[in-house]
């Protein structure tokens, strides 16, 4: 299990790498301003853990950017950890504390199935401004959870933020009305030139890709970066787990047609 996930976390450093195109750094050129945060650490451990160290105890931790009086922005970035990491499909968790403790239960469960196991949980989550100037807030969330099976599993997600209108930026906000076809029709092209695919080959290949319907669609999980759009497939998404996760990087000169002109994205638009 170790040797798997030290493979799957260095493709999912390259991955992030690439996505992070242009967005290293913690300002750019639309503007100096930034939101004031800093870094704090939630942690939960399991009752039982005693005076036994983190790694032989279930446990949760999780490492995130605090923006202070920005209840909004602190709220989305808590409700992605959320969205990446719950284990219980009953009313959702709202808060760190929340995804704590039903991840330990979930672990409580477990252990009255297999008293005599000695398998520990893990849910272990960072996130990271990756940049920030007046127009837009970057944040990258990446985990490792196992809870049983023969591996764990890693995620990231993303929140990108609209500075000046306080809140999360959807692609409605960046993009004409009706773009779904036309975004939809570039970045297949450019996943079939990645995954080196004829424009004829067929997705429906379950050994290979399990698009639903057979069919290419883009994930909800994007990063806004200064050059382009980086969408992530995580693990599961469209390929078998050893398969890792899958990005696909859009430039924003491939889609300027598309861009609303007074978008959060226009300012880093080269002509």
């Amino acid at each position: 299990m170790t040797q798997v996930r030290c493979a799957l976390l260095l493709i999912l450093s390259a991955i992030i790498a690439s996505c992070n195109m242009g967005s290293s750094g913690s300002k750019s050129s639309v503007g100096g301003d930034t939101i004031t945060y800093s870094y704090k650490t939630f942690k939960q451990r399991d009752t039982s853990c005693g005076n036994n160290p983190d790694s032989a105890c279930t446990i949760v931790k999780i490492e995130y950017p605090d923006f202070g009086d920005k209840k909004a922005l602190n709220d989305s970035i808590a409700k992605e950890f959320i969205k990446m990491y719950a284990v219980t499909n009953a009313k959702p968790d709202t808060n760190y504390k929340q995804l704590a403790g039903n991840f330990i239960n979930y672990y409580h469960d477990f252990k009255k199935i297999q008293p005599k196991s000695t398998l520990f949980y893990l849910l272990d989550g960072h996130a990271k401004v990756l940049r920030q100037d007046t127009s837009m807030v970057n944040i990258e969330i990446t985990g490792y959870s196992y809870h049983g099976g023969p591996h764990g599993v890693e995620y990231t997600g993303y929140v990108n933020w609209d500075t000046k209108a306080n809140k999360s930026i959807s692609l409605n906000d960046i993009l004409v009305s009706n773009y779904q076809d036309k975004l939809n029709s570039i970045a297949e092209q450019l996943f079939r030139k990645n995954e080196k695919l004829s424009d004829t080959s067929s997705l429906n290949n379950q050994r290979t890709y399990f698009f639903k319907n057979n069919k290419f669609s883009l994930p909800d999980n994007y990063l806004l970066t200064t050059s382009g759009i980086c969408f992530l497939y995580n693990v599961y998404t469209i390929k078998a787990y050893a398969a890792g996760p899958t990005k696909l990087f859009i430039p924003y000169a491939q889609i300027e047609p598309l861009l609303l002109p007074g978008s959060v994205v226009k300012p880093y638009i080269k002509k």
